[in-house]
């Protein structure tokens, strides 16, 4: 379980730093007003460290099995 959550761990963190930035050139694109740039860029970098997190955990869960 620890490989799992280590799994986890390091794919929120990499869909995180995608997702903000990702969520910037999007909000900066669309020109979104104000401060709900700033809504905008929290919901796309949460959304994708979750689903980032989600498969690595899912990969990890799947490798950990194995025996080579």
């Amino acid at each position: 379980m620890a490989q799992v959550g280590a799994g986890v761990a390091v794919g929120s963190s990499i869909g995180g730093a995608v997702g903000a930035c990702y969520g910037t050139f999007e909000a900066f694109r669309h020109k979104i007003p104000g401060l709900l740039k700033i809504r905008y860029i929290g919901r796309a970098t949460v959304s994708t460290a979750a689903v980032f997190g989600l498969f690595m955990g899912a990969g990890s869960l799947i490798h950990s099995g194995r025996s080579y």
